[in-house]
């Protein structure tokens, strides 16, 4: 890139020089030439006429440096738009699919977790109820103890052990 705005400052000094150099020739070529009025003219407007065309002439070349300058950097900047898009795209369909990843793990994990809370509570459930029943049998059989007997407080059905 920077080769290239060399080549440009290069052009332009060229014709800089150039320009400098014709005018300063005109000028010494119409001061030495011994010619007539009108020769003289003709003499200055061919010379101006070729200086014009000359100007044209690299004005073109500056042009045509320029538009070349502009459709290399263009198609520079458009492949690093195309990269860059590219390779964010890359990395959106990885970070994605990462964390796909990562929810259906999560997803899994947690479906394990609430099937052996089911599980566990329907082990313990079964054993809650049992110690519920048992309970509620106790219960209904030292009522029918304190019935039978007469007694209206209720005392311990089992043997109190002696301290010793």
């Amino acid at each position: 890139m920077g080769n290239d705005r060399d080549n440009g400052d290069n052009i332009s000094t060229r014709l800089t020089y150039f320009l400098v150099g014709a005018g300063i020739g005109a000028v010494l070529a119409l001061l030495f030439a011994p010619k007539s009025g009108e020769e003289l003219r003709n003499d200055i407007a061919d010379a101006t006429r070729k200086g014009i065309d000359r100007s044209k002439e690299a004005a073109a070349q500056l042009g045509a440096k320029a538009n070349e300058v502009y459709d290399t950097t263009r198609a520079k900047a458009t492949e690093l738009y195309d990269t860059a898009r590219e390779t964010a795209g890359e990395y959106y369909e990885a970070t994605r699919e990462r964390a796909a990843d990562i929810y259906d793990t999560a997803t899994t994990k947690a479906g394990e977790v609430v099937s052996k809370t089911r599980d566990a509570a329907a082990r313990q459930a079964g054993s809650i109820q049992a110690a519920v029943e048992a309970g509620k049998q106790a219960y209904v059989e030292e009522k029918r103890k304190t019935e039978l007997s007469g007694r209206t407080e209720a005392a311990p059905t089992y043997t109190p052990e002696k301290a010793m």
